[in-house]
């Protein structure tokens, strides 16, 4: 069987948990139109209202979009905001039970006033507050058997006061005693107490600051001294437009360009980022791997207004742009592929290797790859199809992903529930009743 070369067909629901200082975001969207008389200012008149999970709260978010499973732990108040959030994270399917509510405390509150899609001002309901003695023992309690099945921790720290010292270093030293890789979005200047972190993801504003050597300094020595000091696995600094660079302690340096066709809004992009690392690790990428689906990723979220939740679906279409092999699944690895296909019409076309790639099949090919709105499946039949038949089939533009054989082609229909099937057997292409036994693998 050929081996899968593209990171997007090994993307699974994989347990990922996120802590973090959760709060809610709430949007007021409409338009200006006149300057009040009482200030120059604009007077906006609301169309409507939105409100959601922000902080680690929006990482949970995307990682739902990218088909993983989430437990969620945080901080809240006994207040409205509190109920808000909760009732939204589990809608999407988020577990909520590491949500712990503080008495006197106050759910952190970020309204983003907009007009004609620019943001005007944004007014914070917020204050840090440390967390309790009492709460953090629960918490650290807690962690046991929120850790069950979970296969990477991402730690979202906007600064709020929850993530405590004592608190990340038994996070930390209870996912390394059972082998789950930690990702840390940082905060502040002292990056020490995320020690023993695998991977440590500052951009490049908070990198200066924790290393203290001044914008001027060689990116290099900055991580270096970050490495040092933090006493983690590897360093990312994400760099805006400029993409992102990886550090290891061993000195080596590799850099990853990121490419959006146009910045939007870049708010919520560093929550992108975070979730996309998660959900790879877990799912067993290697770590350039992840950064290469995260640089996407981010590129995807700031060409959209607001913190923006990018799709498989919409990773795929970015992914097929670059490399083919993101293209090629077999029926082992579908996950990506449904998620991807789901809201979509799509066609599944089954075709034989040993017979060559003939004109029917590149006409078949052709006539349902270039119906608007439709995706095209091509199914390899055959158990053993060469590399080369593979990659012909997989260079074509028509051709929207490749399904290799491992059942049949009843037990994939059954799998995935095409719109249309179509077989193309002694040079001519016919159609299948949905509900037909298939005779033939």
């Amino acid at each position: 069987m050929t081996h899968l070369t593209g990171a997007f067909s090994r993307l699974g629901p994989a347990k990922v948990l996120v802590i973090g200082d959760l709060m809610l975001d709430t949007y007021t969207i409409g338009k200006a139109h006149r300057i009040s008389p009482e200030a120059p200012v604009a007077v906006i008149r609301v169309q409507r209202e939105e409100q959601r999970p922000g902080g680690s709260g929006n990482v949970a978010l995307n990682l739902i979009s990218l088909g993983a499973e989430v437990i969620i732990v945080g901080r809240v108040g006994q207040d409205s905001a509190a109920a808000m959030l909760r009732h939204v994270l589990e809608q999407e399917g988020v577990a909520c039970r590491g949500i712990f509510a503080q008495a006197g405390f106050q759910t952190p509150i970020k309204n983003r006033i907009i007009a004609d899609n620019q943001q005007i001002v944004r007014v914070d309901h917020e204050q840090f507050t440390p967390l309790p003695e009492m709460l953090e023992q629960q918490i650290i309690e807690a962690l046991p058997a929120m850790l069950e099945g979970v296969k990477a921790v991402a730690i979202s720290d906007y600064g709020k006061g929850f993530l405590s010292r004592p608190l990340l270093e038994a996070l930390i030293e209870l996912a390394k005693a059972r082998g789950i890789p930690t990702l840390v979005d940082p905060k502040g200047v002292d990056f020490s107490k995320y020690g023993g972190a695998d991977l440590l993801k500052p951009n490049l504003q908070e990198a200066i600051a924790a290393a203290g050597l001044g914008a001027e300094a060689p990116l290099e020595h900055i991580a270096a001294k970050i490495l040092k000091a933090a006493q983690v696995g590897q360093l990312l600094i994400t760099r805006s437009e400029s993409g992102m660079s990886l550090f290891s302690t061993d000195g080596s340096q590799l850099d990853f360009p990121v490419r959006a066709h146009e910045v939007k809004d870049v708010t919520g992009a560093g929550d992108t980022v975070l979730a996309m690392l998660a959900c790879c690790i877990a799912n067993q990428l290697s770590t350039s791997e992840a950064i290469h689906m995260a640089n996407l990723a981010a590129g995807i979220a700031i060409e959209h207004f607001g913190c923006a939740r990018v799709s498989l679906s919409q990773l795929a279409r970015r992914l097929l742009k670059q490399d083919i092999a993101n293209k090629v699944f077999d029926e082992e690895h579908l996950f990506a592929l449904q998620e991807a296909l789901r809201g979509n019409s799509f066609a599944l076309l089954g075709v034989h290797s040993s017979q060559g790639l003939t004109s029917r099949i590149f006409s078949s090919i052709r006539q349902l790859g270039q119906r608007e709105g439709w995706t095209l499946l091509v199914y390899i039949r055959d158990p053993d199809p060469s590399a080369e038949f593979i990659d012909i089939l997989a260079s074509l533009h028509d051709v929207d992903f490749i399904i290799l054989k491992k059942e049949s082609l009843s037990h994939l229909c059954k799998s995935i529930a095409p719109d249309e099937v179509y077989v193309v057997e002694r040079d001519a292409c016919r159609q299948l009743n949905h509900h037909m036994q298939f005779s033939s693998p």
